[in-house]
């Protein structure tokens, strides 16, 4: 066995390493016969570490993490009602809809999750990007009825992320000494943003089940589905407005950041396939413009705060967001 750890705590890799032979054992159907017992760290981040061993992943979720809320969101992504959606999670054989607590149990007070492992998008690639079976994917997540799953669920995150962020710029900028002009354009643009897009004030309207982080980071290929893709990443998988989902590449396609041929990839595959958030015709800017706003408001916050503590000036592509909530704060 090759240990390939990187700066991550080592006790944690490991003890995830055994939750991932432990379920890839349980699960040897879904194995794709590989014999490579290789540990290799997928990721190590303040939203997740991320263990691989052959075909099998486990996660240790955020402190913090609400394990009867992670529970429920398993359950979700383990119906058959999301199947061919949500990549499918490994349950132990008693775990039930009605669990209260991670199933998995817990490290460090962090809830554990296993998953099958599943072949990311090629970032080297670009003119590959699955925008078409992304927009196809969460067309199918926001017609699935939130009634039918087991619940309650939580209310989509998107406002409370944003608002979160901005408080880590307040905190950035008080903690480098006073406002940048970058911050004030960012704080401007803010100011802007109606009360529900700051979590100010609750969603008004249907709520659809919602994935509450779509990028291309969130879909991968396992063999598992023949090969198509599947959406993971349960953390912010909630109720409320669809049309946040579409806001990041909604927020990149405005800011000239995604190629006009990929947004239009993107939205016309989301309409083909029923998708509630936009009309299937016509404008759809009069539903994503609010949340493309508060999602470019967000990024820029994080990278504001982000360059003011390290000491370093914004790249290009930060800029751009910048500017673009210059343009936000202009608006009447």
């Amino acid at each position: 066995m090759t240990e390939a750890f990187t700066g991550a705590d080592d006790a944690l890799i490991a003890a995830l390493a055994e939750h991932a032979r432990a379920a890839r054992g349980g699960e040897r159907g879904a194995s794709d016969g590989s014999d490579d017992d290789t540990v290799v760290v997928v990721a190590d981040r303040a939203d997740g570490t991320v263990v691989r061993v052959a075909d099998t992943v486990a996660k240790a979720h955020p402190p913090g993490t609400d394990p009867a809320v992670l529970a429920r969101r398993l359950a979700v992504a383990a119906h058959p009602l999301l199947r061919g959606i949500l990549l499918p999670p490994y349950l132990p054989p008693t775990a039930t809809s009605s669990d209260q607590e991670a199933p998995f149990g817990t490290l460090a007070g962090r809830p554990v999750t296993v998953w099958p492992y599943g072949t990311a998008v090629d970032r080297d690639d670009p003119a590959a990007a699955p925008w078409a079976a992304a927009g196809v994917l969460l067309a199918r997540l926001h017609t699935v009825d939130p009634r039918l799953l087991p619940g309650p669920l939580p209310a989509m995150a998107g406002p409370a992320k944003a608002a979160r962020a901005m408080a880590r710029l307040d905190k950035a900028v008080a903690a480098t000494g006073g406002e940048s002009a970058a911050s004030r354009t960012v704080r401007a643009a803010w100011e802007r943003l109606p009360a529900p897009a700051r979590d100010e004030a609750p969603h008004e309207g249907p709520a659809a089940l919602c994935h509450g982080d779509l990028h291309l980071g969130q879909l991968v290929r396992h063999t598992a589905a023949d090969g198509r893709w599947l959406l993971i990443d349960i953390d912010d998988l909630g109720t409320g407005d669809p049309a946040w989902d579409l806001a990041r590449p909604a927020m990149w396609f405005a800011a000239g950041l995604l190629d006009p041929d990929a947004w239009d990839r993107f939205l016309t595959a989301y309409r083909s396939a029923g998708g509630s958030a936009v009309p299937a015709d016509g404008d759809p800017w009069p539903r994503l413009d609010v949340p493309a706003r508060a999602l470019a408001v967000q990024t820029a916050a994080l990278a504001v705060a982000k360059a003011a503590l390290t000491g370093r000036e914004l790249d290009e592509a930060e800029s751009e967001l910048v500017t673009a909530c210059g343009r936000i704060a202009a608006l009447g």
